[in-house]
């Protein structure tokens, strides 16, 4: 009886275990965002309507009707007065760029948000367990993340990671693999800092195809620190709730819309085509229907699956964005779309039947700072933030666009009510303006006509 009874508590207490075991491991799954800051480059490398025409204009590559393509691009681009650029292009060096303005740019990023970063949270860099960074178009050896690690002198144990070539989506694949360590590893801390490089990527050349970037890509970047600690909780501005990545670049079309290489003379630049916008669309249904099923409350989830299968009975649909036309708003507060360029936001502002009032943070992310690739998304978040739109128990829904061709998305849960004026703290008043017509309008409106 007594060997019974001690087996019977031997049981319970491994049952007892077993149950703490799954509960501590599910506590340590999570990933909450600490904080985050966005950069700010100084006013001597803002990038005006005067400063755009005279970079225009010393490109002695173009011709008449490459001079009216640029010119009538920027004026419908939806960029404003206050974007910023590398030193090299302000000071009229873009042709012969250095490999110290590409260190010199990251530089000035990095070392400016993580020390402000430190400064806001409290922690050191020794306290830091992992850090992610991504920069696409620039990786220097020793790697960018080896940089950060000598600067601050961070632990020899540290889990370094440096991602490149991954585009402007990169921010939400360096989440995806902080989040993966999380699940094996205990009460870490992580750093994530990206950014993109323009300085030693201008494109000199005249392929229109390749000139669309020098007029949407602008300076910026952003760096983060997520935790699983569950101590750090009540801390934390957001929990990160399911992430889906979606990659078509098995297709060829999909693969080469967007890719750097040389044009005719050799002159290297990123060739934008025209299958973009349908690679675009098709990864973006594919990411939604991945995604919706993790998002969407049941009622509108058994909507949902109704339609789909009114689709299938009707033959299917020609349209690549139908799956996308589904009401995310019945699960999601905030969206927070890639500001790639005016086209991107309103074309999926339509798919999601998203208002006026859902796209205006990315609208004005785009105006005030441009497309910073993959660090957008948190320009976008922080206007959010700076217009006291996110409460306690809000949800934030990220999408993202990058060559490959890819299509990430995320979903956030807000922990708390969010009134951090951030990046735009000195500017947020004056959004949204009463116009975004670019001055560039006013000079060379005649382009759209001609």
């Amino acid at each position: 009886m007594e060997l019974l009874s001690l087996a019977s508590a031997i049981l319970l207490l491994c049952s007892l275990f077993l149950v703490w075991r799954v509960f501590d491991g599910r506590r340590n799954r999570n990933c909450y965002l600490l904080d985050y800051i966005c950069f700010k480059a100084s006013d001597s490398r803002m990038i005006s309507t005067e400063l755009s025409g005279d970079i225009i204009y010393r490109n002695e590559n173009l011709g008449l009707p490459e001079y009216k393509f640029l010119l009538k691009v920027i004026v419908n681009s939806g960029i404003g007065e206050q974007t910023y650029g590398p030193k090299n292009i302000v000071d009229g060096r873009e042709n012969s760029p250095t490999h110290e303005d590409g260190i010199s740019e990251m530089d000035d990023c990095f070392n400016a948000t993580l020390e402000e970063l430190f400064r806001k949270s409290g922690f050191g860099p020794s306290d830091i367990d992992m850090l992610v960074v991504s920069v696409s178009m620039f990786s220097p050896g020793p790697s960018l993340a080896s940089r950060i690690v000598q600067r601050y002198g961070m632990r020899e144990d540290i889990k370094v990671f440096n991602l490149s070539g991954m585009g402007c989506s990169a921010s939400l694949i360096a989440v995806q693999l902080v989040r993966d360590v999380f699940r094996v590893r205990k009460k870490m801390l992580a750093v994530v800092a990206t950014s993109e490089s323009i300085s030693p990527n201008w494109y000199s050349g005249s392929d229109k195809s390749m000139m669309l970037g020098n007029c949407l890509f602008r300076s910026g970047g952003c760096t983060m620190l997520l935790t699983n600690d569950p101590a750090l909780k009540r801390r934390a501005k957001m929990r990160l709730g399911c992430l889906v990545r979606t990659h078509i670049g098995a297709s060829d079309d999909a693969h080469g819309c967007a890719m750097q290489k040389e044009d005719d003379v050799g002159r290297v630049g990123f060739h934008l085509s025209k299958s973009l916008p349908k690679a675009a669309a098709r990864a973006f249904s594919d990411n939604l229907q991945t995604l919706a099923p993790q998002v969407l409350p049941v009622r509108e989830l058994l909507l949902y699956i109704a339609r789909g299968v009114r689709q299938m009975l009707n033959g299917g649909s020609k349209d690549p964005t139908a799956a996308a036309r589904v009401n995310f708003k019945a699960g999601v507060e905030h969206f927070c779309l890639h500001p790639g360029g005016a086209a991107v936001i309103e074309g999926v502002g339509r798919s999601l039947g998203l208002t006026k009032y859902d796209l205006e943070p990315a609208r004005m992310t785009l105006h005030r700072w441009g497309n910073t690739s993959a660090s957008s998304l948190w320009y976008v978040l922080g206007y959010m933030e700076a217009k006291k739109r996110l409460r306690r128990s809000d949800r934030v829904l990220m999408i993202s666009f990058g060559a490959g061709f890819k299509c990430n998305s995320c979903l956030w849960e807000v922990l708390r009510d969010l009134e951090d004026g951030g990046v735009w703290e000195d500017c947020i008043q004056s959004y949204p303006p009463q116009s975004l017509v670019n001055p560039f309008m006013e000079r060379y409106g005649w382009i759209n006509d001609g």
